[in-house]
């Protein structure tokens, strides 16, 4: 993918991404625990293996630059920052293989940022686009719980040391949200950029989440206030229901295309705007507001982290985790 297409997006997320701690801190109360399973470190005979789910490569070595970077990185705090944006990204009490995802994912998008962007750690802890806390911070959040979770979370991050997704060579923008709507969105649809890796893929445990389906209640003239401060000229004649329609939707079920008032805009701009959950909604009339049924949280490209959750209890691995969710992408290793 050209590095312009990854900065696109990458700077949209600093406005989208925001992916919810509030989810997090439910779940990490909701989730039950499972066992610690082990996985084995990328070797050299891994080379041999057969393809992991979905015909992703299980090793494919990194580009030039991916290379030259990676001798510019302080492996160490590299590896520390993992640990803190999983500690802030994802519940501890997931399945281990969940969490090893999440620490690939957020490692890959860390380096893709630094390739991109020319980040450091710091810009990347800094306004980064991924949730990060610190060890004091994790000691508040978890109470008496911090020494097994903060364990649990090392070791997912020890196992997956220095592992990367690439495609084509090069580090992809591993983005990641907390629940889709029992199937993740495409980038196209997301921020009008088509990614190969960002595909729509099934992720039917996602349903089944706690907080899947939410309620939002706003009244009609807050709708309208929120509307306008974002887009000049926006206006309503009569009633706002009445005024609303649906025009399109996603294979994935997400709204592409909705008229209310005197304009037509995105699922994702109405979403951003009203500070909805997903762009996958419905919405009734309940007296002078107006009731939003959303289905999952947040973007809904790439990873799920629910899904992830999901298929790690089901049996998969981290790594054939990752294959679901990012076509045709490989696995390579930073050192």
């Amino acid at each position: 993918m050209k590095k312009n297409t990854t900065q696109f997006i990458a700077y949209s997320l600093f406005a989208l991404i925001a992916l919810p701690v509030a989810i997090a801190s439910y779940a990490a109360n909701t989730v039950p625990d499972t066992a610690v399973t082990a996985a084995a470190d990328i070797a050299e005979e891994e080379k041999e293996e057969k393809p992991a789910e979905n015909g992703a490569a299980v090793f494919e070595e990194p580009s030039e630059a991916v290379t030259a970077l990676a001798q510019t990185i302080d492996k160490e705090n590299l590896e520390n920052y993992i640990v803190c944006v999983v500690a802030a990204e994802m519940p501890a009490l997931f399945n281990i293989e969940a969490l090893k995802a999440q620490a690939v994912a957020a490692r890959t998008y860390a380096v893709n940022q630094m390739e991109a962007n020319g980040f450091t750690l710091e810009d990347m802890i800094a306004f980064g686009g991924q949730a990060y806390i610190d060890s004091q911070g994790m000691r508040s959040k978890w109470g008496d719980n911090y020494e097994v979770y903060y364990s649990k979370i090392k070791k997912a991050v020890e196992e997956t040391k220095g592992e990367i997704m690439v495609y084509e060579g090069e580090p992809i923008l591993a983005v990641f949200h907390a629940i889709s709507r029992g199937k993740t969105e495409t980038a196209e649809n997301v921020w009008q950029q088509d990614v190969p890796y960002l595909q729509s893929v099934e992720s039917e445990g996602d349903t089944k989440a706690a907080e899947y389906k939410f309620e939002t209640s706003m009244p009609s003239d807050e709708i309208i206030k929120l509307l306008s401060e974002k887009y000049n000229g926006f206006a309503v004649e009569g009633d706002l229901f009445e005024s609303m329609e649906t025009l399109s939707q996603s294979p994935a079920g997400y709204i592409l295309k909705i008229k209310i008032g005197n304009m037509t805009f995105t699922g994702r701009q109405v979403r951003e705007a009203l500070g909805l959950r997903s762009a996958d909604f419905t919405y009734k009339k309940d007296g002078e507001s107006i009731v939003f049924t959303t289905n999952g949280y947040g973007h809904g490209a790439g990873m799920s982290q629910y899904g992830a959750h999901y298929l790690a209890e089901e049996g998969k691995t981290y790594k054939e985790i990752l294959a679901h969710y990012y076509t045709g992408i490989s696995f390579s290793k930073i050192e």
